[in-house]
């Protein structure tokens, strides 16, 4: 069920949102956690509402999504509400916000967060400088950004790292959870060797990759180089590198010198996946941070790194 409240106010969505829980037969809530959608007018927000819906069905939650429209336009509150088979396991409210109430999102999406829930913040398209210090991102316990949809990937993950708070975290970096299992799977298996020198080859311009690459910098503190091509990871030890590719039936092929490969058979991560992933830990992701920091030491060959 989808109810539009136009030039409306948060009084009164609050008191319809009531009305139709109750009319569903929905009474009792069972949300684990509020999820705040942010975006400016003009970003899309139905993939974003989408993928928390499905991800809800994992996460029962409060999906607030808040579009900020035009500041110079009127002072004004047009609301959406979903219940039902139209929001998952979760509720949506969705809150355009133009003129002033533009500048005060925050105060707007209060009202609406589930009492003593953690509060989760989502940035699907570009997200603020400082995640943590913006006026919405301070009401959650955790701040999800998206680097992939940065104009400026590199710069992106400076920024990440420069302003990184407890609770940040990135789609970036739930897109490599398997491949960092894959290699940490790899590395507990005879021979135990040390790994002298790390090279991963990626897209040029892919945050995803970047992270990979700092975080194996930041678990091994080797040289690390990052190369732009068809995906491999590369570790080098003494008897023979350990490497990690795509074969063209998109599986995952592990080499060992002296054993056969291994295959695991992967699929592309949609954002989904990685929202609910993030979702399940509502803790700081110390790892994370370590990643970006590992980032920031890589090496890039000097024509690469210039492109």
């Amino acid at each position: 069920m989808i109810l539009d409240l136009p030039a409306t106010t948060t009084e009164k969505v609050s008191k319809k949102l009531v009305k139709m829980r109750e009319s569903g037969g929905a009474v009792t809530l069972g949300r684990v956690l509020t999820l705040v959608v942010c975006a400016d007018e003009g970003e899309p927000t139905e993939g974003a509402i989408e993928a928390a819906n499905e991800a809800s069905r994992e996460h029962p939650c409060r999906v607030i999504v808040v579009s900020l429209g035009n500041s110079a336009a009127a002072s004004r509150l047009d609301a959406q509400i979903r219940v039902g088979g139209d929001a998952g396991a979760s509720e949506v409210v969705v809150l355009r916000l133009y003129g002033e109430l533009a500048g005060h999102a925050e105060s707007v999406v209060v009202p609406f967060l589930l009492p003593d829930t953690p509060v989760v913040t989502w940035w699907p398209g570009e997200a603020p400088e400082n995640p943590a210090q913006d006026p919405v991102g301070r009401l959650g316990t955790r701040r999800i950004t998206d680097s992939t949809r940065a104009a400026d990937p590199d710069e992106a993950l400076a920024h990440r790292l420069a302003t990184y708070a407890p609770g940040d975290s990135d789609l970036a970096w739930a897109q490599i959870t398997y491949w960092r299992a894959i290699l940490t799977a790899a590395l507990d298996r005879p021979p135990f060797e040390p790994v002298d020198r790390v090279v991963v080859t990626g897209p040029g311009r892919s945050p995803s990759i970047d992270l990979l690459a700092g975080w194996l910098q930041a678990q091994l503190g080797v040289p690390t180089e990052r190369h732009s091509g068809s995906f491999e990871v590369r570790l080098e030890r003494t008897t023979g590198p350990l490497v990690l590719a795509v074969d063209q039936n998109n599986n995952a092929v592990l080499s060992n010198p002296g054993k056969p490969d291994g295959k695991v058979a992967m699929s592309a991560r949609g954002v989904r996946d990685c929202i609910a992933e993030e979702l399940r830990r509502l803790d700081p992701d110390e790892i994370y941070h370590l990643a970006l920091q590992g980032a920031s030491r890589i090496t890039r060959p000097t024509a690469e790194a210039a492109s």
